[in-house]
């Protein structure tokens, strides 16, 4: 990295400690069981995402970054503890405000695609606009917008078991973000995809991510990745914990994080 470029990655990262608290959790806990056969997957999780960042977290598989994911998207509920949103706790809006919550302020994208096969690329876009109401025509039309985004404007009418792995991705990309969510939640985007793939998929990201303005938490195992967000955390023993990249942010994908 020139000189230049990491003073403005320093000058990048002064503007974000400054910027106001997106998503934010208190003592997360999430146990499993219950006796001599309890599990706990987080014992402390503490974290604060501010506006505009990209931020990784990174553990090995089953080490408790998919169980985050899905407490913060307020697709499970926590053990104890708190997640807040624009400083507001979940758990305090009612089923209605909840169901918006997840509908319009969080993306979220999946290891696995988890496309209706059946449907075509643009149908599979526009789920999340037809289930809270939008007329079909209007979120066909949105979804195509944001296929063309993703690269993918030709292969709207494609059905999903017809694209290719790197294809489908970015149509759950195009799915996860066709609502204008504030923050993308991403959870092993690039786990299911070869280095080539997944390094083009990452870049998307990455230029989605600012075109949009939005603000991104991704879990991976994969520190080559991680290392081009604004920050690293690291999930050990179900606490969260700041750590560095030891591996270069440059190159083809690889380094896994243990």
């Amino acid at each position: 990295m020139t000189p230049q470029a990491q003073d403005a990655k320093q000058t990048a990262a002064g503007d974000l400690r400054t910027a106001s608290v997106v998503l934010e959790t208190r003592g997360l806990k999430k146990t499993y069981g219950s006796g001599e056969k309890l599990l706990s997957v987080l014992v402390d999780a503490n974290l604060i995402l501010r506006q505009g960042e990209m931020v990784a977290i990174v553990a090995p598989s089953g080490a408790g970054k998919s169980t985050l994911l899905h407490l913060l998207a307020a697709l499970d509920t926590p053990t104890s503890g708190t997640v807040y949103f624009a400083s507001k706790a979940i758990e305090s809006i009612n089923e209605r405000a909840l169901a918006e919550f997840r509908n319009r302020a969080v993306g979220f994208l999946w290891q696995r695609h988890q496309l209706l096969p059946d449907f075509t690329a643009a149908e599979n876009v526009a789920m999340p606009l037809l289930l809270r109401g939008d007329d079909f025509t209007s979120a066909l039309g949105m979804a195509r917008k944001w296929l063309a985004e993703v690269g993918l404007e030709n292969r709207a009418d494609h059905r999903a078991g017809e694209l290719s792995g790197g294809e489908q991705q970015r149509v759950a990309i195009a799915r996860a973000l066709v609502t204008g969510p504030s923050v993308l939640l991403a959870d092993e985007p690039t786990g299911d995809l070869d280095e080539q793939n997944a390094w083009a998929v990452f870049e998307l990201l990455e230029r989605l991510h600012r075109t949009h303005k939005l603000t991104s938490l991704i879990a991976t195992h994969n520190l080559a990745l991680a290392a081009r967000c604004d920050r690293i955390l690291g999930l050990e023993h179900g606490v969260l914990r700041t750590r560095e990249a030891a591996a270069v942010a440059s190159g083809a994908p690889g380094g896994e994080a243990s």
